[in-house]
Protein backbone atom coordinates (compact mmCIF):
# COMPACT_ATOMS: atom_id res chain seq x y z
CA UNK A 1 0.00 0.00 0.00
CA UNK A 2 1.12 3.52 -0.69
CA UNK A 3 1.73 5.51 2.46
CA UNK A 4 2.67 9.00 3.58
CA UNK A 5 4.41 9.75 6.86
CA UNK A 6 4.24 13.35 8.06
CA UNK A 7 6.81 14.46 10.65
CA UNK A 8 8.09 17.70 12.16
CA UNK A 9 11.01 18.89 10.05
CA UNK A 10 13.34 19.05 13.07
CA UNK A 11 12.65 15.48 14.21
CA UNK A 12 15.72 13.51 15.32
CA UNK A 13 17.69 12.17 12.36
CA UNK A 14 17.70 8.63 13.73
CA UNK A 15 13.89 8.50 13.68
CA UNK A 16 13.77 9.90 10.16
CA UNK A 17 16.23 7.30 8.86
CA UNK A 18 14.44 4.45 10.64
CA UNK A 19 11.16 5.50 9.02
CA UNK A 20 12.33 6.38 5.52
CA UNK A 21 14.09 3.05 4.96
CA UNK A 22 10.72 1.30 4.64
CA UNK A 23 9.95 3.09 1.40
CA UNK A 24 7.17 5.42 2.52
CA UNK A 25 6.62 8.94 1.19
CA UNK A 26 8.27 10.96 3.93
CA UNK A 27 7.02 14.53 4.31
CA UNK A 28 8.80 16.99 6.63
CA UNK A 29 6.50 19.71 7.93
CA UNK A 30 7.95 23.01 9.15
CA UNK A 31 6.16 22.95 12.50
CA UNK A 32 5.62 20.87 15.64
CA UNK A 33 3.45 17.79 16.19
CA UNK A 34 0.34 19.93 16.65
CA UNK A 35 0.90 21.47 13.19
CA UNK A 36 1.49 18.03 11.70
CA UNK A 37 -1.69 16.66 13.25
CA UNK A 38 -3.76 19.55 11.92
CA UNK A 39 -2.41 19.03 8.42
CA UNK A 40 -3.08 15.29 8.58
CA UNK A 41 -6.67 15.91 9.69
CA UNK A 42 -7.19 18.28 6.75
CA UNK A 43 -5.69 15.82 4.26
CA UNK A 44 -7.70 12.86 5.55
CA UNK A 45 -10.84 14.95 5.10
CA UNK A 46 -9.98 15.68 1.48
CA UNK A 47 -8.46 12.32 0.52
CA UNK A 48 -9.81 8.79 0.82
CA UNK A 49 -7.00 7.89 3.23
CA UNK A 50 -6.85 5.96 6.48
CA UNK A 51 -5.45 8.24 9.19
CA UNK A 52 -3.53 6.12 11.71
CA UNK A 53 -1.83 8.45 14.15
CA UNK A 54 -2.81 9.40 17.68
CA UNK A 55 -5.68 11.65 16.65
CA UNK A 56 -7.64 8.73 15.20
CA UNK A 57 -8.37 6.90 18.39
CA UNK A 58 -9.05 3.22 17.47
CA UNK A 59 -5.66 2.36 16.01
CA UNK A 60 -3.51 3.98 18.66
CA UNK A 61 -5.87 3.59 21.60
CA UNK A 62 -6.54 -0.12 21.23
CA UNK A 63 -2.85 -0.74 20.64
CA UNK A 64 -1.91 1.21 23.76
CA UNK A 65 -4.20 -0.95 25.91
CA UNK A 66 -1.98 -3.95 25.13
CA UNK A 67 0.73 -2.44 27.35
CA UNK A 68 -1.58 -2.99 30.31
CA UNK A 69 -2.38 -6.52 29.15
CA UNK A 70 1.31 -7.45 28.89
CA UNK A 71 2.15 -5.88 32.25
CA UNK A 72 -0.66 -7.86 33.91
CA UNK A 73 0.46 -11.09 32.28
CA UNK A 74 4.12 -10.60 33.18
CA UNK A 75 3.22 -9.87 36.80
CA UNK A 76 1.39 -13.18 37.12
CA UNK A 77 -2.09 -11.84 36.33
CA UNK A 78 -1.98 -9.16 38.99
CA UNK A 79 -2.00 -5.40 38.73
CA UNK A 80 0.98 -3.38 39.99
CA UNK A 81 0.44 -0.82 42.73
CA UNK A 82 1.58 2.06 40.54
CA UNK A 83 2.21 2.92 36.89
CA UNK A 84 4.43 5.81 35.76
CA UNK A 85 3.89 6.65 32.10
CA UNK A 86 4.91 9.48 29.79
CA UNK A 87 2.16 11.86 28.67
CA UNK A 88 2.06 13.56 25.27
CA UNK A 89 -1.48 13.64 23.89
CA UNK A 90 -2.60 11.74 26.98
CA UNK A 91 -3.85 8.77 24.95
CA UNK A 92 -1.17 6.27 25.98
CA UNK A 93 -1.57 7.16 29.66
CA UNK A 94 -5.36 6.90 29.67
CA UNK A 95 -5.51 3.75 27.55
CA UNK A 96 -3.10 1.90 29.82
CA UNK A 97 -5.55 2.68 32.61
CA UNK A 98 -8.44 1.52 30.39
CA UNK A 99 -6.63 -1.72 29.61
CA UNK A 100 -6.28 -2.55 33.30
CA UNK A 101 -9.91 -1.57 33.94
CA UNK A 102 -11.13 -3.84 31.11
CA UNK A 103 -9.32 -6.92 32.38
CA UNK A 104 -10.26 -6.24 36.00
CA UNK A 105 -13.92 -6.07 34.92
CA UNK A 106 -13.52 -9.39 33.09
CA UNK A 107 -11.91 -11.03 36.13
CA UNK A 108 -8.67 -11.72 34.28
CA UNK A 109 -6.54 -9.79 36.79
CA UNK A 110 -6.35 -9.69 40.57
CA UNK A 111 -5.91 -6.42 42.43
CA UNK A 112 -7.11 -2.87 41.92
CA UNK A 113 -6.59 -0.20 39.30
CA UNK A 114 -3.00 1.02 39.78
CA UNK A 115 -2.19 4.51 40.96
CA UNK A 116 -1.51 6.34 37.70
CA UNK A 117 1.32 8.90 37.58
CA UNK A 118 1.83 10.88 34.39
CA UNK A 119 5.19 12.29 33.31
CA UNK A 120 5.79 15.32 31.09
CA UNK A 121 8.76 17.41 30.00
CA UNK A 122 8.76 20.87 31.57
CA UNK A 123 9.23 22.38 28.11
CA UNK A 124 5.88 20.95 27.02
CA UNK A 125 3.77 20.34 30.10
CA UNK A 126 0.20 21.54 29.55
CA UNK A 127 -1.23 18.57 31.47
CA UNK A 128 1.21 18.82 34.38
CA UNK A 129 0.61 22.57 34.58
CA UNK A 130 -3.17 22.04 34.67
CA UNK A 131 -2.67 19.48 37.44
CA UNK A 132 -0.50 21.85 39.49
CA UNK A 133 -3.03 24.64 39.09
CA UNK A 134 -6.02 22.45 39.94
CA UNK A 135 -7.70 22.83 36.53
CA UNK A 136 -9.67 20.16 34.64
CA UNK A 137 -8.61 21.50 31.22
CA UNK A 138 -5.29 22.15 29.49
CA UNK A 139 -4.14 25.43 28.01
CA UNK A 140 -2.14 24.89 24.79
CA UNK A 141 1.59 25.66 24.89
CA UNK A 142 4.40 25.95 22.35
CA UNK A 143 6.79 23.00 22.89
CA UNK A 144 10.45 23.62 23.73
CA UNK A 145 12.08 20.44 25.00
CA UNK A 146 14.55 17.71 24.03
CA UNK A 147 11.71 15.20 24.50
CA UNK A 148 10.35 15.75 20.99
CA UNK A 149 8.26 12.59 21.03
CA UNK A 150 6.23 14.15 23.87
CA UNK A 151 6.06 17.63 22.33
CA UNK A 152 2.31 17.94 21.85
CA UNK A 153 1.28 21.37 23.04
CA UNK A 154 -2.46 20.85 22.66
CA UNK A 155 -3.12 17.35 24.09
CA UNK A 156 -6.46 15.95 22.93
CA UNK A 157 -6.74 13.53 25.86
CA UNK A 158 -5.31 15.92 28.44
CA UNK A 159 -8.58 16.30 30.39
CA UNK A 160 -8.99 12.52 30.55
CA UNK A 161 -5.42 12.14 31.79
CA UNK A 162 -6.16 14.62 34.57
CA UNK A 163 -9.32 12.72 35.47
CA UNK A 164 -7.50 9.36 35.59
CA UNK A 165 -4.64 10.70 37.71
CA UNK A 166 -7.12 12.17 40.18
CA UNK A 167 -9.45 9.16 40.39
CA UNK A 168 -6.54 6.72 40.87
CA UNK A 169 -4.78 8.78 43.54
CA UNK A 170 -1.89 9.66 41.26
CA UNK A 171 -0.51 12.87 39.77
CA UNK A 172 0.93 14.49 36.64
CA UNK A 173 4.46 15.85 37.09
CA UNK A 174 7.02 17.52 34.84
CA UNK A 175 10.82 17.36 34.71
CA UNK A 176 13.47 19.59 33.14
CA UNK A 177 15.70 18.69 30.19
CA UNK A 178 18.65 18.21 32.56
CA UNK A 179 16.55 15.88 34.69
CA UNK A 180 15.56 13.98 31.53
CA UNK A 181 19.22 13.43 30.62
CA UNK A 182 19.93 12.31 34.19
CA UNK A 183 16.99 9.91 33.95
CA UNK A 184 18.34 8.39 30.74
CA UNK A 185 21.72 7.83 32.36
CA UNK A 186 20.23 6.50 35.62
CA UNK A 187 18.23 3.86 33.76
CA UNK A 188 21.24 2.83 31.67
CA UNK A 189 23.56 2.58 34.67
CA UNK A 190 21.13 0.64 36.86
CA UNK A 191 19.31 -1.63 34.39
CA UNK A 192 21.36 -1.76 31.19
CA UNK A 193 18.46 -0.22 29.24
CA UNK A 194 19.26 2.78 27.01
CA UNK A 195 16.06 4.75 26.52
CA UNK A 196 15.12 7.74 24.43
CA UNK A 197 14.08 11.07 25.94
CA UNK A 198 10.49 9.99 26.69
CA UNK A 199 11.86 7.19 28.86
CA UNK A 200 14.14 9.71 30.53
CA UNK A 201 11.03 11.72 31.41
CA UNK A 202 9.47 8.62 32.98
CA UNK A 203 12.56 7.73 35.03
CA UNK A 204 13.15 11.32 36.15
CA UNK A 205 9.53 11.51 37.30
CA UNK A 206 9.95 8.20 39.14
CA UNK A 207 12.98 9.67 40.94
CA UNK A 208 11.00 12.81 41.79
CA UNK A 209 8.12 10.79 43.24
CA UNK A 210 10.52 8.69 45.30
CA UNK A 211 12.33 11.75 46.65
CA UNK A 212 8.99 13.34 47.50
CA UNK A 213 7.94 10.29 49.47
CA UNK A 214 4.96 9.49 47.24
CA UNK A 215 6.05 5.89 46.66
CA UNK A 216 5.97 3.32 49.46
CA UNK A 217 9.01 1.09 49.92
CA UNK A 218 6.91 -2.05 49.43
CA UNK A 219 5.02 -0.84 46.36
CA UNK A 220 5.12 -2.68 43.04
CA UNK A 221 5.94 0.06 40.53
CA UNK A 222 6.09 -0.17 36.72
CA UNK A 223 7.86 2.57 34.76
CA UNK A 224 6.75 2.58 31.13
CA UNK A 225 9.77 3.01 28.84
CA UNK A 226 8.48 3.73 25.35
CA UNK A 227 11.49 4.12 23.05
CA UNK A 228 15.09 3.11 22.34
CA UNK A 229 17.89 5.57 23.06
CA UNK A 230 19.41 5.06 19.61
CA UNK A 231 16.56 7.22 18.29
CA UNK A 232 17.60 10.32 20.25
CA UNK A 233 21.39 10.26 20.31
CA UNK A 234 21.74 14.04 20.23
CA UNK A 235 20.10 14.31 23.64
CA UNK A 236 23.02 12.55 25.36
CA UNK A 237 25.89 13.65 23.13
CA UNK A 238 28.59 15.31 25.26
CA UNK A 239 27.18 14.01 28.53
CA UNK A 240 30.13 11.73 29.31
CA UNK A 241 33.91 11.69 28.92
CA UNK A 242 36.07 9.45 26.74
CA UNK A 243 39.82 9.01 26.31
CA UNK A 244 41.87 8.59 23.14
CA UNK A 245 45.30 7.01 23.52
CA UNK A 246 48.03 5.16 21.66
CA UNK A 247 47.94 1.36 22.18
CA UNK A 248 50.59 1.34 24.94
CA UNK A 249 50.58 0.58 28.65
CA UNK A 250 52.26 3.91 29.38
CA UNK A 251 49.61 5.91 27.53
CA UNK A 252 46.87 4.19 29.52
CA UNK A 253 48.49 4.81 32.89
CA UNK A 254 49.46 8.44 32.23
CA UNK A 255 46.42 9.65 30.26
CA UNK A 256 43.58 7.54 31.59
CA UNK A 257 44.32 6.28 35.09
CA UNK A 258 46.11 9.49 36.13
CA UNK A 259 43.21 11.69 34.93
CA UNK A 260 40.62 9.50 36.65
CA UNK A 261 42.53 9.61 39.94
CA UNK A 262 42.87 13.40 39.67
CA UNK A 263 39.15 13.76 38.97
CA UNK A 264 38.29 11.88 42.15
Amino acid sequence: MESYVFIPADLEEQKILATGIYGTNLVKVRGNYDDVNRLCMELSGERNWAFVNVNLRPYYAEGSKTLAYEIGEQLGWRTPDRIISPVASGSLFTKIGKGFADWLDLGLLEGDLPTMNGAQAAGCSPVATAWAEGRDFCQPVKPDTIAKSLAIGNPADGPYALELAKSSGGSIDSVTDDEIRAGIRLLAETTGVFTETAGGVTVATLAKLAERGDIGRDESVVAVITGDGLKTLDAVRGSFESFEIEPTFEEFTTKVEANLVAAR
